[in-house]
């Protein structure tokens, strides 16, 4: 995956992530579909997707230790 489809999908994000996620060495599509889940996960859910398995759950671990702590 390329560097311009990485920062397509997840926005801006610092150097230590994008390396993070090239070493994975998954698609583009499976960047976007590890979003997904970060962010829309109820949707991901009522569309009846399968549960993240091998590289997207990959990508979904490694997204979800870069969330920032909420506050409070």
């Amino acid at each position: 995956m390329r560097l311009d489809e990485i920062r397509a999908i997840l926005g801006p994000v610092d150097e230590t992530l994008i390396a993070q996620i090239h070493q994975v060495g998954a698609t583009a599509q499976e960047l976007s579909e590890a979003w997904g889940w970060l962010h829309a996960d109820e949707a991901m859910i009522e569309e009846r997707r399968p549960f993240p398995q091998g590289r997207v759950a990959e990508l979904l671990a490694i997204l979800e230790a870069a969330e920032p702590e909420p506050e409070g």
